[in-house]
């Protein structure tokens, strides 16, 4: 079977990753090879013994930095680097445009999406200007790190790989599948559950009649 994607993600704790990864719908891609997720942990690429990946930053300030080298030797060793064909290294960041359905899709066309989770004050700005070729940030608000982005990074794109959702059916009518629309309300038994009953349309089994339904009450 041939492998449709690769995604790398480079993170300063692997743990995180243990259990989200290999649940649900992530886990059976995986165990199907529909996709392949590497966690790497960038302090095995540090240059000290210490395994030193933040520093302090140059002009003072509170916090710690990300430094580049790790970084950049982890993507040497990947044999991966901005503007390649087919492939993605993207910085989880505040800075970056708001990730999106659209952008997913985009995503989900790739043979290789890295991601790199940014941690502490942030990362070197040298890895924003010569080793990604994006940054996405996931919402208007501030995570501990990069991880958490990344876990819906990836689950957003997964489920767009063909086969990975058993029915590719399913992206086409969901909510955010077009922008600003959302899918229309769901109902399933009982039929009526403390005297609360579904539309009758439902039942009637005229699909245009349900398709109707459902197109007016979809939320654009």
């Amino acid at each position: 079977m041939t492998l449709a994607m690769t995604i790398n993600i480079l993170t300063l704790f692997p743990n995180y990753f243990d259990s989200t990864l290999k649940e649900s719908i992530l886990g059976r891609a995986q165990e199907s090879n529909k996709i392949s997720i590497n966690v790497i942990n960038i302090r095995d690429y540090s240059t000290d013994k210490h395994q030193t990946a933040d520093d302090r930053p140059f002009g003072g300030g509170p916090g710690m930095v990300m430094k580049i080298e790790p970084i950049f030797n982890a993507l040497q060793e990947l044999g991966i680097k901005k503007g390649q064909v087919n492939s993605k290294i993207i910085l989880t960041s505040a800075k970056g445009p708001a990730f999106n359905q659209q952008i997913a899709t985009g995503y989900a066309q790739l043979d290789n999406l890295t991601i790199i989770c940014g941690h502490y004050e942030g990362v070197d700005e040298r890895v924003v200007e010569h080793l990604i070729d994006e940054e996405i940030r996931v919402g208007d608000y501030v995570l501990t790190g990069g991880e958490p982005a990344a876990n819906i990074i990836v689950d957003a794109v997964t489920r767009l790989i063909p086969g990975v959702l058993g029915n590719d059916q399913s992206n086409k009518d969901e909510s955010h599948s077009r922008p600003g629309q959302f899918t229309h309300p769901q109902y399933t038994r009982p039929e009526v559950f403390n005297n609360w009953s579904i539309p009758k349309v439902l039942l009637s089994g005229d699909h245009q009649k349900i398709n109707t339904w459902r197109e007016e009450h979809s939320t654009k």
